[in-house]
């Protein structure tokens, strides 16, 4: 693994101008386009609350998945290190938001994985590695607010 300091650089375009800029709260669209090199461009709004495209990717749902998708990494590498064979992996994250007229804000993030190991492997050891990958995690670490994990660790059938 590659230590030490690692940087990450996106582009983020505006494409909501319906022809007068922001002349007016409800004059404009919250799209946006998320680029990054030479990866798939992501289609961005805001939330539909706050007038945007709801099939369109909005800032939290990237912050729900980005804490989810790095503490699922730190998982199968911590899984593979200790010989846990995981044959199928599933987060159904969900943040909460709180939105008030002083500050919005994240309150949690609640990870719960459903995680399948190979018939006859470790249930117990599968289960505390969520710990571990939890304590790694860097998008984890770096938010000021708790992220909790309920994991669920199943076999496959023999």
């Amino acid at each position: 693994m590659a230590h030490g300091e690692h940087k990450y650089a996106v582009s983020v375009q505006w494409t909501g101008n319906r022809g007068s800029g922001t002349s007016g709260y409800r004059d404009y669209g919250r799209d946006h386009i998320i680029a990054a090199g030479s990866k798939p461009e992501i289609p961005g709004s805001s939330d539909a609350a706050f007038l945007g495209d709801a099939k369109r990717w909005n800032p939290e749902d990237l912050l729900v998945a980005s804490v989810s998708a790095c503490h699922k990494l730190w998982y199968l590498h911590l899984c593979s290190d200790a010989g846990v064979v995981v044959v199928s992996y599933r987060d159904n994250a969900e943040g909460t938001m709180l939105d008030t007229p002083e500050q919005g804000r994240f309150s949690e993030i609640v990870l719960r994985p459903h995680v399948v190991i190979r018939a006859g492997g470790d249930v117990e050891l599968a289960a505390r590695l969520h710990h571990l990958a939890h304590q790694k995690c860097y998008i984890a670490n770096s938010v000021n607010f708790p992220v909790l994990c309920e994991p669920e660790i199943a076999t496959e059938a023999a």
